[in-house]
């Protein structure tokens, strides 16, 4: 029985994960962990929120908050969105745990006693604005290399390169926009310089890595290493455990890797065996897997080998099979700069096992992949459901209904003992692969394999000879009842949920789990067990999700300006409105006594233009003024700057048409919102943060958003003018 660390990248707590980290960090080992599992294997698989990036604290600065509420915050919505996602974590911990502190810490003082640590004055951006040294993500400019904009102080996200202090051409700072000086502050460095040696030992013997990591690797080893700094000057993250360094931490990329460490640690404390760690770590023969993009594999082929080696007694990694990119309109997914398909969004509108096969079908293992609606449609419906699903289904439903349970065996044709050579092809096919961290390789074959089940069923026409030799029939069935079983088997990593609900239809009493992958395959079927009528394991997908804002399509909301306003003949409380939003209407509003009538005269006001209309105590009334609530306080909207009458403020909703019923107006979910940025992202601050849609144009501060499927939109006119209260507001005030 091996045993396997299975060791996926941390994503940063600053933002919901999307399908770049699901394609390079979370679906490859989940699939690797489940097929080693499957085989009986030991697999301790671990990861976690990194919540001590500098992403996470510009965020912070911009919502004024404290970095932990922003870390908690996207740790809590990725963990669920990981487990809806059906990714198998022995634990998904984060870096902000005392034991992880304690750890990192502790490696850091070994490190510092065994001499990889040195102390050295250096260069670092200090804004004299903000009257603070910069980390290198506060930090953004010109790249010297390849001149594109928005490179940052130590990397350059468009070429790759890493830069040094100074390098970075006109810099600013991300907190002010100030230009950053440079000025010395002391630092502790890791001494790569002179670890060389001991990492092209390291690397001798790792011919099984993909010839890209490998090369990349040798390249970076064959120029020299310059020795890194591992401290930052910040109040956020592991306090740096030496007197005098109070003002310090240690900086997030040297603590996150040893987060594998600290969270089996974690593991072996949680399940109350606390040497369990020790076997994973400190034993040779134990295999460590590190799954990652590639924009991290230098740390986990030279740092964080050469922080293993300079600890002592640690196991070093066995294979670092990082991936390419996915992209999206040809742009590298990122949550900083705004380019996204978050999967706490692709989760409500798709089933988690359509979504994992099209990202494994499409995965970037040797080159970046590009993320289409159309071609995430196209394979699910294509490949999952009329392929592999299809010919499922049709094995089992027209087995159960003619035969009612397993057919017994009988003498084989030429063809159905050619269908089991098939099968042992496609099984040794998949195997192979899965070792080899070759995933759409093996789901390729499983695929292939499926569509051979499609056309032997076709060359058979069981639904032909049940009527002419039932005996017959019920071989054919069995054999592709065998072919069922090894399709569901060999997809199990991919697809765990669907395949264990297919294996009940076979008839076993064993799951598939507790038989295990060889068991699996060699248990006779259950002759004359009963089967249970199936149904479909997948269904056919749009090529598109709704927006979670198409109820909102239906109100169409515009600038009103009050051309006369007077007091209702029969209604102590209530106003007649004359609007011009592009022709003129009558409104009736309960604004009487909040507002005196000259207040709003001449105003430009947000008004429900296609409300059914009414009659209020005698009066017709052709829509509705927005209004906003927080208690006794009552505040008209208005468009943050003047707008011609009739512009809409509807953002990029599509406008539906229509009346729309007060019932339907009820039903939406109106408030105020207070808007804040960080870089490209928005959020809301509405009785709960939301993640917002907003146009880069609306300015931070309270407006009018709609909110649906825990996201807010940004009601704006075209041109990004988002509506507003004249009056003070508490964020979350609802909107009528």
């Amino acid at each position: 029985m091996e045993k396997i660390l299975v060791c996926a990248a941390w994503p940063y707590a600053n933002g919901p994960i999307h399908v770049g980290h699901v394609t390079g960090s979370l679906l490859p080992p989940d699939i690797f962990a489940r097929y080693h599992r499957l085989r009986g294997h030991r697999v301790l698989m671990v990861s976690g929120s990194d919540m001590h990036g500098t992403p996470i604290t510009i965020r912070a600065e911009k919502e004024k908050v404290a970095p932990e509420v922003i870390a908690e915050r996207y740790h809590a919505i990725n963990a669920k969105a990981i487990a809806d996602l059906q990714i198998s974590f022995d634990l998904y911990t984060s870096t902000h745990t005392k034991n992880h502190e304690q750890i990192t810490q502790d490696f850091f003082l070994r490190l510092l006693k065994n001499g990889r640590l040195e102390k050295k004055a250096t260069d670092q951006y200090y804004c004299t604005s903000c009257k603070r040294f910069l980390p290198d993500r506060y930090v953004e400019g010109e790249c010297p290399h390849c001149h594109a904009a928005g490179a940052r102080g130590d990397q350059c996200d468009s070429c790759g390169e890493t830069l040094g202090p100074g390098e970075l051409l006109k810099p600013v700072c991300q907190l002010c926009g100030s230009t950053p000086e440079l000025r010395k502050t002391d630092h502790y460095f890791l001494r790569l310089h002179d670890a060389v040696p001991a990492l092209q030992a390291f690397l001798a013997d790792k011919a099984h890595w993909k010839p890209n990591v490998r090369q990349f690797t040798e390249n970076w080893l064959a120029e020299g290493l310059e020795d890194r700094p591992i401290t930052r000057d910040l109040t956020w993250g592991i306090p740096v455990p030496l007197e005098g360094w109070e003002g310090k931490r240690i900086y997030v990329w040297f603590e996150a890797v040893i987060g594998y460490l600290s969270a089996t640690r974690e593991l072996s404390l949680r399940r109350n065996e606390p040497e369990l760690w020790r076997e994973f770590w400190e034993d040779p023969k134990t295999r460590h897997y590190y799954f990652l993009g590639k924009d991290n594999i230098i740390f986990h082929t030279i740092i964080w080998p050469a922080m293993l080696q300079g600890h002592g007694n640690l196991v070093l990694p066995h294979d670092v099979p990082a991936n390419e990119f996915m992209t999206l309109g040809a742009q590298r997914f990122s949550k900083s700069r705004g380019v996204t398909v978050e999967i706490p969004d692709l989760l409500r509108h798709y089933p988690a096992e359509a979504i994992r096969y099209y990202l494994a079908a499409n995965m970037p293992e040797t080159r970046d992949t590009e993320f289409s609606w159309e071609d995430l449609a196209a394979r699910v419906n294509n490949e999952l459901v009329a392929t592999y699903g299809n010919y499922l289904h049709r094995v089992l439903s027209f087995v159960q209904k003619n035969f009612g349970s397993v057919p017994p065996a009988g003498p084989l044709a030429p063809a159905d003992e050619q269908i089991r050579r098939r099968i042992e092809d496609a099984k040794r096919e998949v195997e192979q692969a899965l070792e080899a961290c070759q995933f759409r390789r093996a789901l390729k074959a499983i695929l292939d394999l499926a569509q051979t089940g499609n056309q032997y069923f076709d060359s058979v026409a069981p639904w032909a000879l049940v009527k002419t030799d039932k005996a017959r029939c019920g071989v054919v069935l069995r054999v592709n009842l065998e072919l069922v079983r090894a399709l569901l088997i060999l997809a199990h990593p991919f697809l765990p949920k669907a395949t264990a609900q297919g294996w009940g239809y076979l008839g076993f009493s064993e799951s598939l789990w507790s038989l295990g992958w060889d068991r699996a395959f060699s248990a006779p079927l259950p002759d004359g067990a009963s089967l249970p009528k199936p149904v479909p394991l997948f269904a056919k997908i749009e090529s598109e999700p709704a927006s979670p804002f198409a109820a909102y399509e239906g109100m169409d909301l515009r600038v009103g300006k009050v051309l006369s306003v007077r007091d209702h003949p029969d209604a102590a409380k209530l106003f007649l409105f004359k609007v011009d939003v592009g022709r003129e209407v009558q409104l009736v509003a309960g604004l009487k006594g909040p507002y005196q009538a000259r207040d709003l005269q001449g105003r430009e006001l947000a008004v429900v233009i296609n409300l059914q209309p009414a009659v209020l105590r005698g009066e017709r009334s052709e829509g509705m003024l927005l209004a906003a609530e927080a208690g006794d306080v009552v505040s008209v909207l208005s468009p943050q700057r003047s707008l011609p009458p009739g512009t809409m403020l509807r953002g990029g909703l599509d406008l539906v048409g229509g009346e729309l019923t007060f019932t339907e107006f009820q039903k939406l979910d109106l408030r105020m919102g207070e808007l804040r940025r960080s870089g490209t992202e928005a959020t809301v601050e509405a009785g709960g943060v939301f993640p917002a849609q907003a146009p880069s144009e609306a300015r931070e501060g309270l407006v009018l958003v709609a909110i649906a499927e825990g996201r807010a939109l940004v009601l704006t006119s075209a041109d990004g003018v988002p509506v507003v209260a004249d009056r003070p507001m508490p964020p979350g005030a609802k909107v009528r």
